[in-house]
């Protein structure tokens, strides 16, 4: 079965976003970073610019940074986004904010990192506990996903260790979290491959993160050149 797949990617502003929403047919989620944000407030307001514009938004924390992980909840629960960036160890608890909140959409992932080890992975990706790198199982770290109520693996950084990326999703998937959302060095070149590996291993969703790298230095907006491109290389998710 052909995986479905949504493209997580930045945006400038709504006009920008709007733009990737009309190139991809609907198949972006547009990240906001609560890092760069002084206050929850600000955080909060860029994310509302967003929806009322009709733009699906991923909240997340910067560059997966642990300290942001309260400030990612206190966000996704004043403006209840379709999905939310979260590290493994605060996952649950944004998970039942949420469900308090009376969020009707509730999808929350928790960062995995690879250890270096195919079949091993770091589920230490908190604020406290990510000064310890004691690498668990890949089907214990699904267990103690499902056990959480997560829904999604977002796998942090990638930097193309496809042998690491296999058994964490055939993990995943036998407990059935069939969402991946592989992220850090996706490229336009190299996500399609991705994409695949994921979803031949039994992922039927697939949320590649691509952010920086397809975004204007100059001008801060993401390059709908290079969004149509991804598109392209993805195309028979497209049809």
């Amino acid at each position: 079965m052909k995986a479905q797949v949504r493209i997580n990617l930045l945006a400038k502003d709504a006009e920008n976003a709007t733009q990737i929403q009309e190139v991809l047919e609907g198949k972006a989620l547009v990240g906001v970073m609560v890092k760069p944000f002084p206050t929850i407030e600000e955080a909060v307001k860029k994310v509302e610019e967003f929806h009322e514009a009709n733009i699906p938004v991923s909240v997340g924390l910067g560059a997966a940074d642990p300290t942001q992980w309260k400030k990612v909840a206190q966000v996704a629960v004043l403006t209840k986004p379709v999905h939310v960036n979260q590290v493994f160890p605060a996952a649950g608890y944004t998970i039942g904010l949420l469900e308090q909140a009376g969020a009707e959409t509730i999808f929350v992932n928790a960062v995995i990192e690879p250890s270096g080890t195919p079949g091993k992975v770091y589920v230490t990706t908190g604020e406290k506990s990510q000064q310890y790198k004691e690498a668990i199982s890949c089907e214990a770290a699904a267990a103690l996903m499902k056990d959480s109520g997560v829904v999604s693996v977002k796998f942090f950084p990638l930097n193309n260790r496809l042998d690491e990326l296999v058994p964490m999703v055939k993990a995943a998937v036998a407990q059935g979290i069939t969402c991946f959302e592989p992220s850090g060095g996706i490229t336009i070149e190299n996500m399609a491959e991705i994409v695949g590996i994921c979803e031949e291993h039994g992922s039927t969703e697939v949320i590649p993160h691509i952010y920086t790298s397809i975004v204007d230095k100059e001008t801060g907006l993401t390059r709908i050149e290079d969004v149509k491109a991804i598109k392209e290389n993805l195309s028979k998710y497209w049809n």
